[in-house]
């Protein structure tokens, strides 16, 4: 049967065993604050994902098209996640101990599911290509745990956003495909 205190109780020891970690092993070097704050400031509003599909849009020939498509993709799965989602967690987001040591913007809204995940996990199941997989998920991975790195979210929003983008991405993938082009018979050709 369902425990909602057991549950509760491993989740909350989750995020503590993460943020000790994070703590014990990350925090406070100066390159890699630089890196995981500049991380999480880029994937504000889903912006760097819109360029990176103009980016690659450019270098495959297939011009301004991708990054239209991305750009609507992302803004339906950041109402979905950061509108809809949200509102029925309204988990309240990780109290700073002290203040960060660069700017930072704070987002007012509901700490889970971590809407930088979920559009970093989205964006790269939508983008990725046959070669270009492993630059969008390993981008993901970074904005995602700057998130927690920066203590706007526990991991456990940061892990439940990132399963939401995923789902969402490959779903958008097959629905709404970035790549889509037609070829020389006039049928659609298989996205890459």
């Amino acid at each position: 049967m369902f425990n909602l205190k057991r549950v509760t109780a491993v989740v909350e020891e989750f995020d503590r065993a993460a943020d000790k970690f994070f703590e014990d092993h990350l925090r406070g070097r100066p390159g890699l604050d630089r890196l995981m704050y500049a991380a999480s400031a880029a994937a504000d509003h889903g912006a760097v994902w819109a360029a990176m599909a103009g980016a690659e849009g450019l270098l495959r020939g297939t011009g301004r098209r991708p990054a239209l498509r991305a750009a609507t993709a992302l803004a339906a799965e950041s109402v979905l996640v950061n509108g809809l989602v949200k509102l029925a967690f309204r988990r309240q987001r990780p109290l700073p101990f002290e203040p960060h040591p660069l700017p930072l913007r704070i987002p007012l809204t509901s700490s889970f599911p971590s809407g930088h995940a979920s559009s970093a996990f989205f964006a790269a199941a939508l983008l990725r290509g046959r070669r270009t997989w492993p630059l969008y998920y390993g981008l993901a991975v970074i904005v995602a745990s700057s998130r927690v790195y920066v203590r706007i979210h526990h991991a456990s929003d940061v892990v439940g956003g990132a399963l939401v983008g995923a789902a969402l991405g490959e779903v958008a993938r097959r629905v709404y495909p970035v790549w889509e082009h037609k070829g020389s018979s006039g049928r659609r050709a298989r996205p890459s």
